[in-house]
């Protein structure tokens, strides 16, 4: 009678210790969940669509290409798809992309600035320029599928960019899927997009027959 007393009691001591954590953990990995979930930045297409208006008509003054554009938004999370490739006919995000910033003065390849990337059109400064740019000339890259495009700065803010080397191209650290909470690496400068990314992207700005027009603001 002992025995079976003493059996009773550990599986019900066993069954409560098994079966309490389990509750316990499964609604903590659930709450976290959803506060990474609320948490993660999205790109707004509200902004998006005003940039892109405002977009069409510089390309239209300017007789660059009114097909598509590249819009990126730096005010994003550098973890999250911040680079657009936008429809100007059908008036929508046809391509949604990772893009990697400048470092600065923060260690090459890190993500030290995700959330907060300066920005500057000085030489030397290791760090990207807001404005609008021309896609220029296509050549041969050092990194990720070996092709670069030439950008042109039309404003102040980026009117160094040919003499800083800053081009448009794929780099092999970038991923092709979002990477939030952790940041994009971080380049001197050069908007960097994951190779696969720019095997879509080439394309497209290859056989353009008008200039590409790529915007960087916030």
């Amino acid at each position: 009678m002992f025995r079976i007393f003493y059996l009773f009691f550990f599986v019900f001591i066993f069954s409560s210790c098994q079966n309490e954590p389990k509750k316990s953990v499964g609604s903590i990995i659930f709450e976290n969940k959803n506060i990474e979930e609320t948490d993660k930045p999205e790109l707004d297409l509200v902004k998006t669509k005003k940039q892109a208006e405002e977009a069409l008509q510089f390309c239209k003054s300017k007789k660059m290409n009114t097909d598509f554009c590249v819009l990126i938004d730096m005010s994003l999370h550098s973890g999250v798809n911040r680079f657009v490739v936008w429809n100007f006919k059908e008036n929508r995000i046809s391509g949604k992309y990772l893009v990697g910033h400048g470092c600065g003065t923060n260690s090459w390849s890190s993500d030290e600035s995700k959330e907060n990337p300066e920005f500057s059109n000085e030489d030397g400064s290791h760090l990207s320029a807001l404005g609008k740019y021309q896609l220029g000339e296509r050549g041969r890259s050092d990194w990720g599928i070996n092709v670069k495009y030439l950008m042109h700065g039309l404003e102040n803010t980026n009117s160094n960019a040919l003499k800083r080397f800053i081009v448009f191209h794929s780099w092999n650290l970038m991923s092709d899927q979002e990477v939030f909470p952790n940041g994009s690496p971080e380049g001197w400068g050069c908007p960097t997009i994951s190779n696969n990314a720019m095997r879509k992207i080439d394309p497209l700005i290859e056989k353009s027959a008008k200039p590409v027009l790529m915007w960087i603001y916030k």
